[in-house]
């Protein structure tokens, strides 16, 4: 596994921390979803359970030789001193279902056996928690907020948090915070060539537009023809679609079931395509944007909470991009 692309600065703070002696008991990884804090967060424990199986046998940076037994135990979720919270299936039998809606108090308190023991194989075990926004409160939180507060012997943990001031404050507190960024257009760009090699050029940049950052946003898009569906936005957005011939179109073609995929990432990116030509406004303009906004931020969640009909939801989502339009001087 390789470090994620982008974000440097805080993948050479980490390493600087490990090899310094200044290695914190509790981290938080906080940045926007998508952007490799999870997958850098395996990588350095990987590295660090591995370190401290064999003190000075590895090479410098985060290079864990695939011959390594930590390595395979943790590819087989067998490591002893490395355990894993996320979200799980809401019926155990159907794994690729749909995922409950937080991580619960008994996830939590299913460390407590290996809390009660000394690490097994290293002088460290690791808790990664993907993501720490997922943990129920109040009690889940309340009880990893005693193992924050004193935390076993050898313990780090990694937390991963898309929105940390959402966190409670007491969590974020014992916490060092290690901030990831979005990405630029160019680490963007190297990251979805890498993974759809297949990829157009035009394809490509409208990913890089609608991920805003986001690699795994991007990613999440690919298929889609979101270039399509900003081209339609962008007509809607230019003229106000008086007529509604536009705003019809694209809900007829977004409704059947067989687009559902394209819908949700239209639920997705519409609020996004607002909030990215807000700045640009001014005085009355830009409020009607900021409004318009928070209308489709709310909408767009309603739609999926409430399973609002598709055709008429992006009807009328199609309709606050359309109040993007400024009218035209005589």
């Amino acid at each position: 596994m390789t470090l994620p692309i982008g974000n440097d600065a805080a993948h050479a703070a980490f390493a600087s921390a490990m090899t310094g002696g200044t290695l914190h008991h509790a981290w938080l990884f906080a940045g926007p979803e998508g952007v490799g804090k999870a997958t850098f967060a395996r990588i350095a424990a990987l590295r660090l359970l591995a370190e401290g199986a064999n003190p000075g046998s590895l090479p410098p940076g985060y290079d864990v030789p695939g011959t390594d037994r930590t390595r395979s135990l943790i590819a087989a979720g067998s490591h002893p001193d490395y355990r894993e919270l996320t979200r799980q299936p809401k019926d155990a039998d159907k794994p690729g279902q749909d995922l409950a809606r937080s991580i619960p108090i008994a996830q939590v308190r299913a460390l407590g056996p290996m809390f009660a023991t000394t690490p097994s194989m290293s002088s460290r075990r690791i808790v990664l928690i993907d993501a720490i926004d997922e943990v129920e409160r109040p009690g889940a939180s309340n009880a990893l907020l005693k193992s924050l507060e004193e935390p076993p012997a050898g313990t780090i943990f990694l937390l991963i948090s898309h929105a940390p001031g959402r966190l409670l404050p007491t969590i974020r507190s014992r916490c060092r915070l290690l901030r990831f960024d979005p990405l630029d257009d160019a680490a963007m760009e190297r990251v979805l060539r890498a993974q759809l090699p297949d990829a157009n050029a035009t394809e490509i940049a409208a990913l890089v537009t609608a991920g805003q950052g986001s690699p795994g946003r991007a990613l999440g898009f690919a298929g889609l023809d979101m270039a399509a569906l900003d081209k339609a936005m962008t007509g809607i957005a230019r003229d106000g679609d008086p007529s509604n011939t536009q705003r019809a179109k694209l809900a007829k073609l977004l409704s059947p079931k067989a687009a559902q995929p394209r819908y949700e990432a239209f639920l997705d990116r519409a609020p996004a395509f607002i909030a990215a030509a807000a700045p640009a406004k001014h005085g009355a303009a830009l409020q009607t944007a900021l409004n318009s906004y928070d209308a489709a931020r709310a909408l767009s969640a309603s739609a999926r909470s409430l399973s609002l009909d598709a055709q008429a939801t992006v009807f009328e989502m199609a309709g606050l991009v359309a109040t993007l339009a400024e009218p035209a001087r005589s």
